[in-house]
């Protein structure tokens, strides 16, 4: 066990992430039907997560607008966190990775709220 150091590390925890969410049997269709070429994605989570933990400038991006038209609910969000925090304990430790889980938690928790509030409309949310 390490600690998240710095880009490389971040690339290695997104990757084995996101192949655990390919192969997930309930978010892993949801992100398949609306991410057709990997490699973009890939890169633009590296960039939010280098910023969001190290305060690295270079992500450019509305997530939340990007999963508002998504059919995701409460159990989604569950698995996504379950799959998240599994794949940071795998490899790491330390204050960095209690961050990046507690940062996770946040979001999952404020974009279930957000998308409570627009009522399945995602015209509602500024692009």
């Amino acid at each position: 066990m390490k600690a998240i150091n710095g880009i490389d590390d971040i690339g290695l925890f997104v990757d084995e992430f996101y192949a655990r969410v390919r192969a997930d049997d309930l978010i892993g269709p949801v992100f398949m039907e609306v991410i057709l070429e990997w490699q973009p994605h890939l890169d633009k989570m590296y960039a939010f997560w280098n910023a969001v933990l190290f305060g690295v400038s270079g992500f450019k991006g509305n997530p939340f607008a990007k999963h508002a038209p998504l059919p995701i609910e409460q159990e989604h969000f569950d698995r996504w966190l379950e799959l998240f925090y599994r794949t940071i304990d795998t490899h790491f430790e330390g204050p960095v990775a209690d961050d990046a889980k507690k940062r996770a938690g946040i979001m999952a928790e404020m974009f279930l709220y957000r998308l409570k509030n627009i009522a399945g409309n995602p015209n509602r949310v500024v692009m």
